[in-house]
């Protein structure tokens, strides 16, 4: 369980790492452990400016935690819009949005018992 918990920890500082690289904007992790039935430990909620941004964003971290950590993620939905980009590496759910369509689906609110915080950025 220990060693579990490193890695989820290092994929999540990783998968930051790759979103401040190409500045995503409004960074929270929402930790859902303490969630009966949930699909995964952790969500990582943030946002691009547009979809070119998005998509940035996507293959920051794709390519971030595949050179650091040698791993990919398991699935990637919505990269051909690129208004809401769902990057699933197991425990550990990114969801890359543009500005309005996060506002719209609240996905915050929707699971508003989870642990939430918030990531500050110098940019």
């Amino acid at each position: 369980m220990a060693k579990e918990n490193i890695n989820s920890d290092l994929l999540i500082s990783t998968i930051l790492s790759g979103i401040e690289d190409v500045k995503g904007k409004e960074i929270s992790i929402l930790d859902l452990r303490e969630i009966e039935n949930t699909v995964c430990d952790y969500f990582i909620v943030c946002e691009g400016t547009s979809n070119t941004q998005v998509n940035a964003i996507v293959n920051a971290v794709q390519k971030k935690v595949s050179k650091e950590l040698k791993d990919k993620p398991w699935h990637i939905e919505g990269q051909d819009n690129a208004e809401w980009v769902l990057m699933d590496y197991v425990n550990v759910v990114v969801h890359v949005f543009q500005k309005h369509i996060r506002e719209y689906y609240d996905i915050e609110s929707l699971w508003g018992d989870a642990k939430t915080t918030l990531i500050e950025t110098n940019y």
